[in-house]
């Protein structure tokens, strides 16, 4: 698993590639929370564009930085959501939380 986050326009960006399983989201969990705390950001945007497979490791690290951003009244934007794991996230009940957009621009623009 590949981690990229910085900062855009006060949100948190945070690049994915890989498989977001249990070894990966360890990675996540530990790059985002540092930049979490690194920058004090709000909001964060997740670039799923790179990710081929999720598992319930994945869900849960996913779900919880939405209850840690939630705490702050901010949001997690969701982009580039591939087929497959735009299902795993409507099975897991992560569409109704999480807002989804085409593009890093457009989220951003909506925000």
């Amino acid at each position: 698993m590949k981690v990229v986050t910085f900062m855009k326009q006060g949100i948190l960006v945070v690049r994915l590639e890989g498989e977001l399983d249990v070894c990966g989201a360890n990675e996540f969990r530990t790059s985002v929370d540092e930049a979490l705390a690194a920058t004090g950001a709000k909001h964060i945007l997740l670039n799923m564009q790179g990710v081929s497979f999720i598992d319930s490791s994945g869900l849960g690290v996913v779900l919880g930085r939405y209850k840690r951003i939630a705490q702050l009244g901010g949001k997690i934007l969701v982009v580039h959501l591939e087929p497959q794991i735009k299902r795993i996230f409507e099975l897991a009940g992560l569409m109704k939380i999480l807002t989804v957009y085409q593009s890093e621009e457009q989220a951003l623009d909506l925000l």
